[in-house]
């Protein structure tokens, strides 16, 4: 089914990108427009990952990390995905304040997950835990490249729309429809383009990643923890690589993006307070009690948690 996910989604992506194509310089520009996408698709496939890591600045580490909490991290990642059955994927860490995760790679043979230095700095280890378990279920559900390849090819559209705002003007030439209409339906096109990329991708992945997450780590509660912090210092901490490059959001855990209002109209992640709920009713299956009492039906805060005046350190 994610095969099939993944090949529509393409499809369809591949079709806009004729489209534009056509706005800009008629039959021969869609011709081209289709041949490129043909091969960026063929491109992406293989190498997608590694765009996002390096988009990302990603610092590969392993257990020789000189930092503990780095080294804990990996080898937390590590048995978890070796529990869930999964070949040892990279891991890395994102110089970014804002706490956040992600996975990437075509396959589970080929895949990397990433925390940021805010997520290792503000989460417990069992926050942690829960947030690498997610994106390990990402890999083994093969979300990843649906993901991926989705936010390189939808970063190209955007890059042609706005291209074509200044250079698909118009003209009498009729393969070349583009003009004032042309320019206009481009400025439509090109937050449709986003918004395609946003709905797309099914906001159930999220909930059954959660689901599969929760088990591999055997703690719903701690990453309905870890959701609620994430979120909270969203909102306060920018992601600068994340606001230049919009498509490339629905990779994270938590939406990345500070944005508000419309911008959360196609938002690929559902509601925080829902997959809480999701997760507690969970772990009320798995016959854990529930460590917090906040989290038993209350409103979800997205407040930044209080800092005490001594920090017990990133572990708790």
């Amino acid at each position: 089914m994610n095969h099939l996910k993944t090949f529509t989604l393409l499809a369809v992506l591949t079709a806009l990108f004729a489209g534009l194509g056509y706005l800009i310089g008629g039959a021969t520009g869609m011709l081209i427009a289709l041949l490129f996408a043909g091969g960026m698709n063929l491109f992406s496939y293989w190498n997608a990952d590694k765009i996002v890591l390096r988009m990302y600045r990603a610092q590969p580490v392993d257990e020789t990390h000189p930092n503990a909490v780095v080294r804990t991290y990996v080898a937390d990642v590590v048995q978890m995905a070796r529990d869930a059955g999964l070949p040892r994927p990279a891991v890395a860490i994102i110089p970014s304040d804002q706490p956040n995760a992600f996975a990437t790679g075509r396959n589970p043979e080929n895949a990397a997950v990433c925390a940021t230095t805010g997520l290792l700095d503000m989460l417990t280890r069992d926050e942690i835990r829960g947030v690498m378990a997610h994106e390990l279920a990402h890999v083994k559900n093969r979300d990843t490249l649906t993901m991926t390849v989705t936010a390189t090819v939808a970063g190209a559209i955007a890059a042609l729309a706005n291209f074509a705002l200044f250079f698909g003007g118009g003209g009498d030439d009729e393969e070349r429809p583009g003009g004032i209409i042309g320019a206009l339906a481009l400025m439509i096109l090109a937050p449709m383009a986003a918004g395609l990329v946003q709905m797309a991708i099914s906001r159930t992945r999220e909930y059954e990643a959660d689901r599969v997450g929760a088990e591999i780590a055997g703690d719903p509660a701690s990453l309905a923890a870890a959701l609620q912090k994430i979120e909270g210092y969203s909102k306060r901490i920018v992601n600068m690589t994340a606001e230049r490059n919009p498509a490339s959001g629905q990779l994270f855990i938590i939406n990345p993006l500070a944005g508000r209002g419309a911008d959360n109209l196609f938002s690929t992640h559902p509601a925080t307070g829902n997959r809480v709920r999701a997760l507690m009713e969970l772990g009320t299956k798995m016959g854990l009690a529930p460590r917090r009492a906040a989290f038993a039906g209350a409103p979800v805060s997205t407040s930044v948690p209080t800092t005490p005046s001594h920090m017990p350190g990133p572990w708790g």
